[in-house]
């Protein structure tokens, strides 16, 4: 397998992204790592025999847009989806600017023959222990039509079979209430076009504050909504977590308190742990790729790498083409 890395996108760049990379090689003996980005700072992995460093001298800034990236020619982003498309490579994970990076490998790599929109996607934890909800779109699109969240309904069914190995995923769209007529137009038009098509799986609308429970295998909802759904559920378990320490350090008896209950708020801890999930993955084009944390560390940025992986070994894009081909 072939696997390409921008190093230098990240907020912590190369301190993060390198020893991401030297974790995830003590586990994967079998991938061969394009890393791109500058050198000098790359010096630690020219001692593994299947790792290649490919120079590259500029930084795509956080902010930055698709045609900013086309425009950097030498910078570490676009020199990555270039080494990924000359060796023909399985798979290209960078932690870089996300709207600079989904819109520029849409854009040279393609999307999938009958794919109007990409999404992106994560799955989120759920209150079942080891139970993960994946939602699509978070964040690649401002604005979505009824006919594209059925195709991202497709798109969440075909990643959920054949990455968490469910039969028949049971698939719901994002709502303000669980009623057929709730929502905005956009939804209400999907779901009508969804009831028509008799989508396998189809359950109907659910409200945010359940999204969670476990109920759900996919949750689908416009690009706006998810990427706000996302942030606001992020911010929720970061204040949780503050929370729960300041009450925990409060006086000597919470204090004790938290001895006897260590155990199960580590495993909420655990739970809630964003870095774990790696990143966003981008469905539709032609190709895995993967969007690590703007804020990646060493752990979540192999957690990142280990999500590219496990979509390359699974042929997501192939399984997509073939669901696409089947539902046109």
């Amino acid at each position: 397998m072939k696997m390409v890395i921008d190093t230098m996108g990240s907020d912590n760049g190369t301190k993060a992204t390198v020893p991401g990379i030297i974790a995830f090689l003590d586990k994967h003996k079998d991938v061969e790592i394009y890393a791109v980005g500058k050198k000098e700072e790359l010096e630690e992995l020219a001692k593994f025999d299947n790792v290649k460093i490919v120079d590259a001298r500029d930084v795509v800034p956080m902010e930055a847009g698709a045609l900013d990236v086309m425009r950097r020619k030498d910078s570490s982003m676009l020199v990555a989806i270039n080494t990924f498309l000359d060796i023909n490579a399985d798979a290209i994970v960078s932690a870089g600017s996300t709207g600079g990076f989904l819109s520029a490998t849409t854009l040279k790599l393609k999307l999938i023959d009958g794919v109007e929109r990409a999404a992106l996607v994560t799955p989120f934890p759920t209150k079942i222990k080891g139970k993960k909800v994946t939602v699509l779109d978070i964040g690649a699109n401002n604005e979505n039509t009824p006919a594209q969240l059925v195709q991202f309904a497709k798109l969440g069914n075909i990643y959920v079979q054949k990455l968490f190995n469910v039969k028949e995923p049971k698939i719901y769209l994002l709502s303000n209430g669980a009623e057929e007529g709730k929502g905005s137009p956009v939804v209400k038009g999907a779901y009508k076009l969804l009831k028509e098509e008799n989508m396998p799986g189809f359950k109907g609308n659910i409200e945010a504050r359940y999204a969670l429970d476990g109920e759900a295998d996919v949750i689908v909802t416009g690009g706006f909504d998810g990427n706000i759904f996302l942030k606001g559920v992020e911010g929720v378990a970061s204040m949780m977590g503050h929370m729960m320490k300041a009450a925990f350090k409060r006086n000597i008896f919470s204090m004790i308190g938290y001895l006897f209950a260590r155990k199960g708020f580590k495993e909420i801890q655990e739970t809630l742990d964003y870095k774990s999930t790696g990143g966003a993955m981008l469905l539709g084009v032609n190709g895995v790729v993967v969007k690590g944390h703007g804020n990646s560390d060493a752990y979540s940025f192999s957690c990142a790498m280990d999500v590219a992986y496990r979509m390359a070994t699974s042929h997501i894009v192939e399984h997509i083409k073939e669901g696409i081909k089947e539902n046109a």
